[in-house]
């Protein structure tokens, strides 16, 4: 999404030639492109899949919306398995019109993952929470902190159901630091994804996130939470940012691997 003005071959060749092993996937553009044909695009290049995003919307109320809910998260572990990552993130859906309940919203998300998660795992896929900034709880997350999203993965075996933690979403958050720590003894961090906060906010907010450096966030120091959290997993860069995406694609990917080694790889010691 970051370079979401790529065609998927033109992402692959861009990544090939900048000595990036690994993406990050979605799913619209995997689908129109078709699940196998990026498969064989991705193997062919070389790259592996670190994650497919997203499954989740599973709050919903009325029973036909929720059977969609569901079958559309098996064909997203269909799709994981096949792109070859064991990594289906999770957004799990806001609040359904008319209601006001969060608890109650959340607690269909458990319902759903008693499913979902042991389908995934009988596909070889692992399922990772995502929590959203609150700003976001309404129409698309009800789950906003990592201890949320941890009170629902523990609910399941750290092999089906853990967490994205995203540098965007939970860097307002005191406890942060402490959930990660608890993620990481529970080996629930699935995901480790980043971009920074710079305001103004657009409006409809949800293309508001910075490149890496240009905002109010320090990277390196959450990615040292995360670390000593004991991850070792690949760190994704996931930039939603209507400017980013204006420009030359392979422009915004080359400055990225450079703002990534700038503000979070470590330094000389």
């Amino acid at each position: 999404m970051t370079v979401r003005q790529l065609s998927l071959p033109e992402l692959a060749e861009a990544c090939a030639e900048s000595g990036i092993g690994q993406v990050g996937l979605w799913r619209a553009p995997v689908q129109a492109y078709g699940v196998d044909a990026t498969a064989k695009l991705i193997r062919d290049a070389g790259l592996t899949v670190t994650t497919l995003c997203r499954g989740g919307f599973l709050t919903a109320i009325d029973p036909s919306e929720r059977a969609e809910a569901l079958a559309d998260n098996r064909r997203a572990v269909h799709e994981a398995a096949t792109l070859g990552t064991d990594t289906l993130v999770l957004v799990s859906g806001g609040l359904p019109p008319g209601t006001r309940d969060l608890r109650a919203a959340r607690e269909r998300i458990a319902d759903a993952l008693a499913e979902l998660a042991p389908y995934a795992e009988n596909h070889g896929v692992r399922l990772a929470v995502e929590p959203l900034h609150p700003m976001y709880a309404a129409d698309r997350c009800v789950v906003s902190t990592l201890a949320q999203a941890l009170d629902l993965a523990e609910r399941f075996p750290a092999h089906q159901v853990g967490v994205t933690v995203d540098t965007y979403h939970i860097w307002w958050d005191d406890q942060a630091p402490a959930q990660i720590a608890r993620a990481g003894a529970g080996g629930r961090i699935h995901s480790f994804q980043l971009a920074d906060w710079v305001t103004p906010l657009p409006e409809g907010v949800l293309n508001g996130r910075g490149q890496i450096g240009d905002g109010a966030i320090d990277m390196r120091e959450w990615a040292g939470y995360v670390e000593a959290a004991g991850y070792t997993g690949p760190i994704e860069v996931e930039l939603f940012n209507e400017g980013l995406w204006a420009r030359d694609g392979r422009e915004v990917l080359a400055e990225t691997a450079a703002r990534f080694a700038e503000h979070v790889a470590p330094g000389p010691s």
